[in-house]
């Protein structure tokens, strides 16, 4: 193979990669689709960010701001994010905030989300439950205790409504969650429980959740 040859299959490779990270750190209200949620452009603590408010009547697992013309298989999706339980929200709101991908037109998708009022509870059980991965609608958190206790939630250090930095890498049936910007993954799942299909990508809340989000990036593989 020539040297000119090479040049040209690098430089090419280098503009794939280029297109394929798709930077979404300005994006704004009028680019997401609501489904039980409130969603609104604002300023939280010195950022411009999305806020996403979960409904209140809204069952488990259905609150998210689904995010227009972009699909997702395998790769990677970073995001700011800040949640905290919203105002008059019940007892037990977390906060659950986090990223739902492979969202399909039936409505199953994969998700992965943060419970930031466990990260520094007195409870260690509750620091235990600070990550989980779920599928909807089939694999929520109260069968992946029952079936498989531990396995799908983990610990990591998270405070309530602050800046967290947070980050999948998905892979076929694997998925790996980095907080702030660690080396190692604070949670691996080997077992995503839907088959690998392209589909979309969300800001995902939970019940009772205020969500703030920014400096949203999706590279695909």
């Amino acid at each position: 193979m020539s040297a000119r040859f090479t040049s040209v299959i690098t430089t090419s490779l280098a503009l794939l990669l280029v297109l394929v990270a798709v930077p979404l750190g300005a994006q704004t209200a009028d680019r997401l689709v609501g489904k039980n949620v409130s969603i609104a452009q604002t300023n939280y603590k010195g950022r411009s960010a999305i806020k996403v408010v979960a409904n209140p009547n809204a069952s488990n697992a259905t609150s998210y701001a689904l995010l227009k013309d972009v699909t997702f298989r395998d790769g990677v999706i970073e995001v700011d994010l800040a949640g905290l339980p919203a105002a008059g929200a019940a007892a037990g709101a977390r906060g659950f905030i986090g990223i739902a991908f492979r969202i399909q037109g039936d409505g199953h998708y994969e998700y992965i989300y943060l419970r930031p009022t466990n990260g520094r509870a007195d409870d260690q059980v509750r620091r235990n439950h600070s990550t989980q991965y779920s599928s909807y609608p089939d694999f929520d958190f109260a069968r992946s205790r029952q079936e498989s206790p531990e396995k799908y939630e983990s610990y990591v250090d998270l405070q309530p409504g602050v800046w967290t930095r947070y980050k999948i890498e998905v892979q076929g049936r694997n998925a790996r969650l980095y907080v702030n910007g660690v080396e190692q993954p604070c949670l691996i799942v080997n077992d995503l429980k839907l088959d690998p299909r392209d589909g979309g990508v969300a800001l995902w809340v939970g019940p009772g959740t205020e969500g703030y989000f920014s400096n949203l990036k999706i590279t695909a593989k």
